[in-house]
């Protein structure tokens, strides 16, 4: 077993003869809201937003980008576990702010191994061989934080299996002072657009 894995484990060992009565939490989020955020290891939703294991429905994924799974991850939240707000959370200093399609495509078509990164952008140091299927993948990067916030709840906003009743939060975490900065042209593109009645 690797040293990681031991930790894990004993961890996990820890936890689970103090887990009490949370075995009978119930399987809707007790504050009916989700958040989708970032996959960054810098950010704790549940220390950001005061959540308690039970709260909320959070939502991640690689710069916190509204792909098709996220959608589907929020629909299922709101139709069958009753969410009824939403919060779009992106962050200061994201990787995915470092590199566009073409460079991740180049990346992968070298080889699978780990990149580097320095000041002079992302570089390949693997033998090979790689694959040309990276082409194919729209990496959903980062050219403008603000601006991709507003995109994304407008993205939620305007899909078709998404109600109108539903209110969308447009946020960006700062990662150099823990505050969440509210990104008011989000919150406008994300206001509840239909009667709840």
């Amino acid at each position: 077993m690797s040293s990681l894995r031991e930790e894990i484990m004993a961890a996990n060992d820890s936890y689970s003869e103090a887990f009490g009565d949370k075995g009978k939490l119930p399987m809707p989020p007790g504050r009916r809201f989700a958040v989708l955020t970032c996959m960054d290891a810098r950010l704790d939703p549940a220390k950001f937003a005061g959540l308690s294991e039970g709260d909320a429905h959070v939502i991640r994924n690689a710069g916190g980008r509204v792909s098709d799974d996220a959608i589907r991850s929020l629909v299922i939240s709101y139709k069958l576990l009753g969410t009824h707000e939403w919060f779009v959370i992106h962050h200061t200093d994201c990787g995915m702010e470092t590199f566009d399609n073409e460079t991740m495509a180049g990346l992968l078509e070298s080889s699978l191994e780990t990149a580097t990164v320095d000041a002079d952008g992302w570089h390949d140091h693997g033998a090979g061989p790689g694959s040309v299927d990276g082409r194919f993948v729209q990496w959903l990067t980062i050219s403008d934080r603000e601006q991709a916030v507003v995109e994304d709840v407008r993205r939620i906003r305007n899909h078709s299996l998404v109600p109108g009743t539903i209110p969308i939060h447009g946020m960006i975490y700062d990662c150099g002072s823990g505050r969440l900065i509210e990104v008011p042209e989000a919150d406008r593109a994300g206001a509840v657009t239909a009667d709840s009645g």
